[in-house]
């Protein structure tokens, strides 16, 4: 039994292998059995075409067993993958962003509810997969509540060019690496639609603003959403080519509809999903979210990007 194994071969899942390669051998459980043998063969995974996976790595369509299970399937599939695995005391990291749209629970919130009591930690922070799996020197926070889950799995995760930080914070890191992403399809709205770095800047800012009470509401701290697991993610999503929720927002910023952008892409854009259920789950708990609530109308088409930069400049005024 190998001491990692990585459930999802996307983009993130496959980076996160090559990293922990570096340490023994890694399992990478596809869930599909004909990309799995094509992945084993070429060594390359076309969702990350410019990394190679190391030897160590070994790409399979049955579910592993391992000391410490890195989960990293879209959000939306979370539950279905989670009632695949059986009881088990290994540790389990989600590695996932969002909230589930039918329960409007969080990743460790949902692992909760399907494995009660199980030890669970959230890795999270401002990474780019092609960036991770090429070694270039990245940083991103691993949450626990268990101190010793903690040092643990930052022990066997960090290396040489992927620093870990610690936190017993686990909602406020979840929390950010969720609502991260639909401010960044706000930011590319903005900068689709030719409004400016003043307003994105102001965007950021007030996003963050709105996802530090949410985080308070929840039981987390505003001072883990100041740090990598949501500042750090923020300014990352919200300002990087690469990132699949800025660029949904620059093209509907642009123009585009929502059903147009979608069709093209191949990748899950988690924002899309998040934008509603992380708005629901704020007015359930009488938190504000102004910028979220924007975004949330765009993409049901409920406002166009006119109205929402109106609805969010004429908000009454007030200290900050």
């Amino acid at each position: 039994m190998n001491k990692i194994a990585v459930l999802g071969a996307g983009a993130w899942g496959t980076a996160l292998a090559v990293l922990a390669a570096a340490r023994g051998p890694v399992t990478l459980w596809a869930r599909d059995a004909i990309r799995a043998r094509e992945m084993q063969f070429s060594r390359v995974n076309p969702r990350l075409p410019s990394v190679r996976l190391p030897d160590a790595v070994t790409v399979t369509s049955a579910l592993p067993e391992a000391e410490i299970l890195l989960v990293c399937v879209p959000m939306q599939n979370l539950r279905a993958l989670l009632e695949m695995l059986p009881a088990s005391d290994s540790g389990l990291v989600v590695c996932c962003k969002g909230l589930e749209s039918s329960s409007l629970l969080l990743a460790p919130e949902l692992v909760a509810e399907v494995f009660p009591g199980r030890k669970v930690a959230v890795l999270t922070g401002p990474n780019f997969a092609h960036e991770v799996g090429g070694r270039l020197p990245a940083a991103s926070v691993l949450a626990a509540a268990d101190t010793v889950l903690r040092t643990d799995l930052m022990a066997a995760l960090s290396g040489p060019r992927f620093r870990l930080y610690g936190s017993a914070d686990v909602m406020g890191a979840a929390l950010g690496g969720a609502a991260k992403n639909v401010i960044a399809i706000a930011a590319g709205v903005v900068i689709g639609a030719g409004l400016g770095e003043d307003a994105r800047a102001a965007l950021i800012t007030r996003g963050l603003a709105e996802i530090g009470r949410l985080a308070v509401a929840l039981g987390g701290k505003a001072e883990t959403v100041s740090g990598l697991s949501g500042l750090g993610d923020l300014l990352l999503t919200c300002t990087g080519a690469k990132s699949r929720n800025f660029s949904l927002g620059f093209e509907l910023g642009a123009g585009r509809g929502l059903a147009e952008i979608l069709a093209a892409r191949d990748g899950v854009t988690e924002g899309v999903a998040t934008a509603p259920a992380l708005l629901a789950r704020a007015k359930g708990l009488g938190v504000e979210m102004p910028v979220t609530e924007a975004v949330a109308g765009l993409l049901a088409g409920g406002v166009g990007v006119g109205e929402m930069v109106a609805g969010l400049m004429g908000r009454a005024l007030k200290d900050e």
